[in-house]
Formats: C-alpha cells, sequence, structure tokens
C-alpha cells in the first residue's frame, strides 16, 4: 500500500522558516516525480514545487521560487520542502503527491497525503 506521510507543519510568524518533510513507503518511486501542492481556505489546490526522484530535476510556482526550496533524499525515500520568508498567505494545507509526469497540474499525480496544516501569523 503507498503511504505519503507529511509532517512538519505548524504555527509560526511572518518571516519565519519551515522545513516540511514527506516520507514516501510502498512501493519503488524512483521512476517518480515528487510534488508539493498546497490549499487555502476557500481556494484551489495550487501547485508550489516538484522534483524528480532520479535527476533531482525541480520545477516551481514561479511566484514561490526563491522562497520555496524542494530536494529528496533518495535513502530516506524522503522529500522534503524549505520554505523561507513565511507570509500570511502562505497559509494552507500543504500535500505530497507523487506521479510519473513532472506538472503543475495536480491531475498528474497518483498518490497523495493527508496533508500538513501550516499557518503563518502577521
Amino acid at each position: 500500500q503507498v503511504q505519503l506521510v507529511e509532517s512538519g507543519g505548524g504555527l509560526v510568524q511572518a518571516g519565519a522558516s519551515l522545513r516540511l518533510s514527506c516520507a514516501a513507503s510502498g512501493r519503488t518511486f524512483s521512476s517518480y516525480a515528487m510534488a508539493w501542492f498546497r490549499q487555502a481556505p476557500g481556494k484551489e489546490r495550487e501547485f508550489v514545487a516538484a522534483i524528480r526522484w532520479t535527476t533531482g530535476y525541480t520545477y516551481y510556482a514561479n511566484s514561490l521560487q526563491g522562497r520555496f526550496t524542494i530536494s529528496r533524499d533518495n535513502a530516506a525515500n524522503t522529500v522534503y520542502l524549505q520554505m523561507n520568508s513565511l507570509k500570511p498567505e502562505d497559509t494552507a494545507v500543504y500535500y505530497c503527491a507523487a506521479g510519473t509526469g513532472l506538472k503543475s497540474g495536480a491531475w498528474a499525480y497518483d498518490y497523495w497525503g493527508q496533508g500538513t496544516q501550516v499557518t503563518v501569523s502577521s
């Protein structure tokens, strides 16, 4: 059974940093791309960043590149999202996803985690 388990969310003040983790298990993800999405209350799910397991190639939402960094630890089967200079508008539930294509559409991802809440206070 495929599992993606996110952790690392929490309540922080504006300007702070957080690192989210996504532990993957249940199958071999080496041919997959891993991504982070987020969804704020009343809004659609939004692409944040993606990374290819094998090459480490990354792909970011234009508006977030520079503050957010996606990385992976192949040995640990874990993907990370380092978030710096957080803003109140970054408040959302952050989801980890796995899919065969390095794309920004949620439709491209087959497996999803349960999400972790990030709240940024002003």
